[in-house]
C-alpha cells in the first residue's frame, strides 16, 4: 500500500441510484447522542471526508496480499454479545472495577429505577411497594419481579405490583474470548441498549493467532435499531472468522465483512414487507454504525462506517496515543473542509449528525479500512460514541484506559464503561479491547 497513512477511503458519499436517492453528504442521519449530551443532532452539511492522519508509532500500512492458502482452515471461536448474556438478577449486576456514582438507587439487587411512583400516598421519589394479595395466585409460569419478588411482569417488562422495569438481556453484557474482551451497558438515560458487539479469535493459515472485535451502534431515529446492530455485529464477525483462516488479506476481509454487515441490516428492511412500508412510510429503515478491528502478530486493521471509533493506546505510553478512525459526521466534514476548527465543530449541536451508516436507506456504501504496523505493544480500543463522548481525544482515552489493559482486558473494559456512566451515561456504552500483538487463545484476564 502506498504512503505512510491508512488506506484510502476518503471518497465522499454519493447518491444511491433509484427514486429515493438523496444528496451525498447534506442529509446526515442523526444519532441519539448530542455533543456532550446537549441538543439533538441535525442534518449534515456538505464537505469532504477527512483522511485519517498519520499515526506515530504505528508504521506504514504495508501488508502484502496473501496468496491463496492450501492448508485447511482451523476452527474459529467467537462470541457475540447475546450468546451468553446474563439474565435475571445477574444481568443487572453492577459494573465491576469502577465506581458507578450516578446510577439511581434501587430496592432490589442491581435493578435500575426507570419509572417513579405517583406522589399520591407519599410515594415521592421512591416506589410504593404494596404487599401482594395472598388470595390472588400468580399465573403459572408468569415472570416474577426481581425487585419485590411478588408482582407479575407485564408484556412491556414492568412489574404490575411495584412498577420496576425488569432487566433485559442486553441491559448489561460482558464477554471475553481469550485475549479479547467487551462490555456493553444500556447507560443511565435510555430505556434499552441499542448497541451490540461480537468478539472472536482464530488462526491464520500459518498458525499465527488473530483476534477480532466488532462494535455496532443502532441509529435511534430508525426502526428496530437494536436488531440492526445485533445483525450487523454477528454478520461481520462471522465473515471475518470465515475469511481470515482461508488466507484472505486482512484488509480485504474487513471490507467484505462490512459489506456482509450491510446486507444483514438491509435484510431487516426487507422483512417488513411492502404492505408494512406503505402503512408507515415515515419510518426509516433499520440502521446502525459499525467499527471493527483485526489484530494479528504484526498487523492491525480497522474498518468502519459511521461515528463509532477505534483508538491505539501504547502499553508503555512512551509514544502518543492515536485515533485510527475518522467519523462519518457533520463535525468531521466541517473540519475537513476547513470551515471550522475541531473544538468549534464538535461543540455545535449538529456535530453528531452522521453522514454514513448501514441500512437500506443509506446512500452508496463506502466502507473505510486502514492497516497499520505498530512498532510496540499496545491495546486497541473499539467503542461507540457512548464512551468516546466522555474521552474524546486520544490523550483523554489513554488516560481513562487502565495501565494493565493488555493483561486484563475485561477489567479495563469494565473500567471504561464505568467512566462513561460516572460522566452521565447519556447513551448506550459499548467498548471492546484487543491487545496488540495478538496472543494465543486462552491468554486473557482471569
Amino acid at each position: 500500500m502506498p504512503g505512510a497513512g491508512p488506506s484510502g477511503d476518503a471518497a465522499a458519499h454519493r447518491p444511491a441510484p433509484g427514486p429515493h436517492a438523496g444528496p451525498p453528504a447534506s442529509a446526515g442521519r442523526p444519532t441519539d447522542v448530542s455533543p456532550k449530551g446537549d441538543g439533538a443532532a441535525r442534518p449534515a452539511a456538505p464537505g469532504p471526508q477527512a483522511a485519517v492522519p498519520d499515526i506515530p508509532g504505528t508504521g506504514a500500512p504495508a501488508y502484502p496480499a496473501a496468496a491463496d492458502p492450501h492448508p485447511a482452515a482451523p476452527d474459529a471461536q467467537s462470541v457475540s454479545a447475546s450468546d451468553t448474556a446474563p439474565t435475571g438478577a445477574d444481568a443487572a449486576a453492577p459494573v465491576q472495577g469502577a465506581p458507578v456514582q450516578d446510577r439511581p438507587a434501587a430496592s432490589g439487587a442491581g435493578v435500575r429505577l426507570d419509572r417513579r411512583a405517583s406522589n399520591e400516598g407519599g410515594g415521592g421519589d421512591d416506589y410504593t411497594l404494596q404487599a401482594p394479595d395472598p388470595r390472588v395466585a400468580p399465573e403459572p409460569h408468569a415472570a416474577v419481579c426481581v425487585a419485590c419478588r411478588a408482582g407479575r411482569v407485564d408484556d412491556d417488562g414492568y412489574c404490575e405490583n411495584c412498577g420496576h422495569a425488569q432487566p433485559r438481556e442486553r441491559d448489561h453484557m460482558e464477554q471475553e474470548r481469550g485475549p479479547v474482551a467487551a462490555v456493553s451497558d444500556r447507560g443511565l438515560r435510555h430505556h434499552r441498549n441499542e448497541d451490540a458487539f461480537a468478539v472472536g479469535t482464530t488462526t491464520l493459515p500459518d498458525g499465527s493467532p488473530v483476534s477480532v472485535a466488532v462494535v455496532c451502534d443502532g441509529v435511534s431515529s430508525a426502526t428496530r435499531p437494536d436488531e440492526a446492530s445485533l445483525a450487523a455485529s454477528r454478520a461481520a464477525n462471522a465473515s471475518l472468522l470465515d475469511a481470515l483462516p482461508r488466507g484472505t488479506h486482512p484488509q480485504q476481509a474487513m471490507h467484505e465483512a462490512i459489506l456482509a454487515a450491510s446486507e444483514a441490516v438491509n435484510a431487516l428492511a426487507d422483512e417488513q414487507g411492502v404492505e408494512a412500508r406503505e402503512h408507515a412510510p415515515q419510518q426509516n429503515a433499520p440502521a446502525c454504525t459499525i467499527v471493527a478491528a483485526v489484530v494479528t502478530a504484526g498487523l492491525l486493521v480497522v474498518g468502519w462506517v459511521g461515528d463509532s471509533r477505534t483508538y491505539w493506546i501504547p502499553v508503555d505510553r512512551s509514544a502518543p496515543a492515536a485515533r485510527l478512525t475518522e467519523d462519518d459526521s457533520w463535525a468531521a466534514q466541517m473540519v475537513a473542509a476547513g470551515l471550522m476548527g475541531e473544538a468549534e465543530a464538535y461543540a455545535d449541536h449538529r456535530a453528531h449528525a452522521i453522514t454514513g451508516w448501514l441500512g437500506a436507506d443509506a446512500y452508496e456504501l463506502e466502507p473505510h479500512t486502514a492497516a497499520f504496523k505498530p512498532d510496540r505493544p499496545g491495546v486497541v480500543v473499539v467503542c461507540t460514541d457512548g464512551l468516546w463522548n466522555y474521552a474524546e481525544s486520544a490523550d483523554e482515552m489513554a488516560e481513562a484506559v487502565p495501565a494493565d489493559a493488555a493483561e486484563r482486558p475485561l477489567h479495563a473494559a469494565r473500567v471504561l464503561v464505568g467512566h462513561a456512566l460516572d460522566g452521565g451515561g447519556h447513551d448506550n456504552v459499548t467498548v471492546a479491547l484487543v491487545p496488540f500483538p495478538a496472543v494465543p487463545q486462552g491468554a486473557g484476564s482471569a
